[in-house]
């Protein structure tokens, strides 16, 4: 079943690296740092990233700016990390002999990447596009304390 993207959603793609054989919580260390940056910049980031995770991480984020590219149309440069995320996949686990010969359980993780672009408007920032999506109403100003409270708080200063 194919997921319905809803009308006044931004066009974009999406990416899934299935089943990579390691563990989630060391992919989503590198999956932290590109989320939110433009595509381009993302592949840079990752290709000099010193970890073992930037490898399928940057398979990823490379074919869902060619899926952006080639299924929707869109320009690769005007391309932005919406969504990317780490979810962990099935435990493979083997046994391997521990003191006096009794089994010790090692586990075989494995992950499932997804990565999400986006196409923006070329030279907004992540403050307008939030803006834009709330209906261009920028947050309202923070309320002032009750003058009751103001009062109470300066009596309890003079009494010290």
């Amino acid at each position: 079943m194919a997921a319905v993207r809803s009308p006044d959603a931004p066009p974009g793609a999406r990416a899934v690296a299935r089943y990579v054989w390691m563990s989630a919580s060391k992919a989503r260390r590198v999956v932290d740092l590109i989320r939110g940056l433009p595509a381009k910049e993302a592949l840079t980031v990752l290709q000099f990233a010193p970890q073992r995770a930037s490898v399928p991480v940057y398979k990823v984020v490379a074919s869902a700016i060619a899926n952006a590219e080639n299924n929707e149309g869109l320009d690769p440069d005007s391309l932005l990390i919406s969504a990317a995320y780490v979810d962990e996949g099935p435990t493979a686990q083997r046994w391997r002999p521990r003191a006096q010969m009794r089994p010790g359980r090692i586990r075989k993780r494995s992950c499932h990447i997804t990565v999400e672009v986006e196409a923006v408007q070329p030279g907004s920032t992540p403050q307008q596009r939030r803006r834009s999506a709330r209906g261009g109403a920028k947050a309202a100003p923070a309320k002032a304390q009750p003058a009751a409270k103001q009062a109470t708080k300066g009596a309890e200063e003079g009494t010290e």
